[in-house]
């Protein structure tokens, strides 16, 4: 199951915008936690040793690469690849979306919102020792505005211009009205090299390594086993304040594995140093080897505070099949989580309501009356139940066959046009009710089995289908599926990106992440709202609307979160007092402690 990870009037050229003043850092509301001048974030250590290396393997749930291009459509990009770059402003992991300068120095929003202004550091430089300049700033979203991914090219779709200034001096442009998240969103783009994609084609894929600017260069890589970035001792940005405490680590190394079982062989073994779990009955019944119980494999259940987002089951509405609302709910009703829940996943999990669970835009009961002023103008065009309490998964008697909830769906599918033949059901043109679920990994077999099962006693022509990662990969980009398994993690102040997922112009992008194919005026314009919302107040109110029509149409089957992350490793690293509110902060907090390695060695 795949996670997906989070971007006006013109001005004239060099004008002077309508200047606020500059500010070193950003945040979508104006709060910042860490004032001009701030030494590091309160979550690392700033003292924290460098040297040493850790292996683990990635959570996107990939088992090879042939890119280290991540800003294309074309190829499976090598996990990590983020950390051969730098943005124009470094991200705080303790604040809902503040950014503080990395590239810039400080920036200058103008006070009507149509520009922002940042000026950079003399000092920045890529990893060949080459300038970095506000051409290389520019260059780069010409890039990514012309031939980068869709799903970037939607979320700086209304930045109108990059502009040089001077060679410090960099001035990007917003048209329109829903500037909001646009300053945020061009502070995180990666800067690329000019000069090296004058010479290079950006649009294809590549395993050749780019020139970057960032704390890590690729050291050494072999497709489909692994990638290994190593430290540069001379990157210019070591020891500027978002960076303190960072890095620490000498060597990052990402292993690929097949299989699931293979790569928790590879943490027994030692041959891996960490690995998050993302299987429940392995947390609760895996974890019992020798170096578990002696001490020498660590497990912690860490926190997580960001929202869980959305995980589930989603329809192609692109499919004909999926087109009623009453087929969709039929397929819903068929899924016993709590039997799922207690059977196969020892009541680890919580079941998924929301597409903003665990966040404040999370819809509850009837709409108030913020919803209501934002949904009436639409009710045309929206589903009664959007009107009514917010639509919730239905609830089982745990059996495993809820004979209720599937009479219901039954009834639902004759009601639709699905008849039953006495063991398939058919519409008027004799066609079957087909409904494949297309997996990467087997491990989902065991969820789904009973879910297929009471499917096809239902009459629903359901299968599984397993494929590799490549054909995999292909299918997703190319819309090619029934349903589909996916999360959609959502960040604390949601934006531009929400399009990517549910966007009426996504829908037929090829890459995106509108899985289910959402399209629809009334979602568009509820997601303006959203961008547009000027306080946080607001935001959750508009999102709140947005998630009740969302859930009303029924598009997913909704799966399941928990507030943890499941992490096991060797006690052979250091940790800061304090972990970051917003991200696990291991690959980026922690480091190598050698007195703590050697006693692993040698048994102590």
């Amino acid at each position: 199951m795949k996670l997906f990870t989070a971007a006006a009037i013109a001005l004239c050229l060099g004008a002077a915008s309508a200047a606020a003043e500059p500010r070193h850092g950003l945040s979508t509301f104006g709060n910042l936690k860490y004032p001009e001048g701030f030494t590091h974030f309160d979550y690392v250590n700033p003292d924290a040793p460098k040297g040493g290396r850790i292996a683990t393997i990635g959570t996107a749930a990939m088992d090879t690469f042939d890119s280290f291009n991540g800003y294309i459509l074309k190829g499976d990009v090598a996990q990590g690849f983020e950390l051969l770059t730098d943005t124009l402003m470094a991200r705080a992991m303790d604040e809902p979306d503040a950014m503080y300068g990395l590239v810039a120095k400080d920036a200058d929003i103008a006070a009507d919102r149509k520009s922002v202004t940042f000026t950079l550091r003399p000092e920045a430089k890529f990893s060949d020792g080459t300038a970095l300049t506000a051409e290389d700033v520019c260059d780069t979203f010409r890039l990514l505005s012309t031939e980068g991914h869709e799903r970037i090219r939607i979320t700086i779709r209304d930045v109108e211009a990059c502009d040089v200034i001077d060679p410090r001096t960099v001035r990007y442009r917003f048209k329109g009205e829903r500037t909001r998240d646009l300053p945020l969103t061009v502070a995180g783009l990666p800067i690329l090299s000019k000069a090296y994609y004058g010479k290079v084609d950006f649009a294809k894929s590549t395993l050749e390594p780019p020139l970057g600017s960032g704390p890590y260069v690729i050291k050494s890589f072999k497709p489909g086993e692994y990638v290994t970035y190593g430290r540069r001792d001379n990157y210019w940005a070591k020891d500027l304040a978002v960076n303190k405490g960072r890095y620490n680590f000498d060597e990052v190394r990402y292993d690929y594995f097949r299989e699931r079982i293979a790569g928790f062989e590879a943490l027994k073994a030692g041959a891996i140093d960490l690995r998050e779990e993302f299987t429940s009955k392995d947390w609760a019944t895996g974890y019992d080897f020798a170096a578990v119980k002696d001490g020498r494999v660590l497990k912690m259940e860490m926190p997580d505070e960001t929202p869980s987002g959305a995980q589930g089951w989603f329809f192609n509405l692109r499919r004909p099949q999926f087109q009623d609302i009453r087929v969709r709910e039929a397929i819903n009703l068929a899924f016993d989580f709590e039997w799922t829940n207690k059977n196969l996943f020892f009541g680890l999990y919580d079941r998924t309501q929301s597409f903003f669970q665990r966040s404040p835009l999370q819809a509850d009961g009837t709409p108030k009356p913020g919803e209501l002023a934002l949904l009436d103008p639409l009710k045309a065009s929206l589903r009664p139940e959007v009107f009514g309490p917010a639509v919730l998964a239905p609830v089982s008697n745990g059996s495993g066959q809820d004979r209720t909830l599937l009479r219901k769906a039954s009834a639902l599918l004759d009601e639709a046009g699905w008849k039953t033949d006495g063991t398939l059901r058919r519409n008027a043109a004799g066609q079957t009710l087909d409904v494949e679920f297309l997996i990467e990994s087997p491990v989902f077999e065991r969820v789904l089995g009973p879910f297929v099962k009471n499917l096809r006693l239902i009459g629903v022509n359901a299968t599984i289908r397993t494929v590799d990662d490549a054909q995999y990969q292909k299918r997703l980009k190319d819309f090619d599926y029934d349903v589909v398994g996916s999360r959609f993690a959502m960040n604390q102040t949601p934006g531009d990106e929400l399009r990517v997922f549910f966007g009426s112009d996504s829908a037929k992008a090829p890459g995106s992440y509108n899985l289910p194919g959402v399209t629809s005026p009334a979602i568009d314009a509820l997601l303006d709202k959203v961008v547009e919302a000027p306080s946080r107040e607001q935001l959750n109110t508009a999102g709140q609307a947005l998630d009740r029509v969302l859930r009303a149409e029924q598009f997913w089957v909704p799966n399941w979160y928990k507030g943890t992350y499941w992490v096991a490793f060797w006690d052979r690293f250091g940790r800061p007092e304090t972990k970051p509110k917003y991200d696990r902060g291991i690959l980026d907090t922690w480091w190598y402690d050698e007195a703590k390695a050697k006693r692993i060695v040698n048994g102590n």
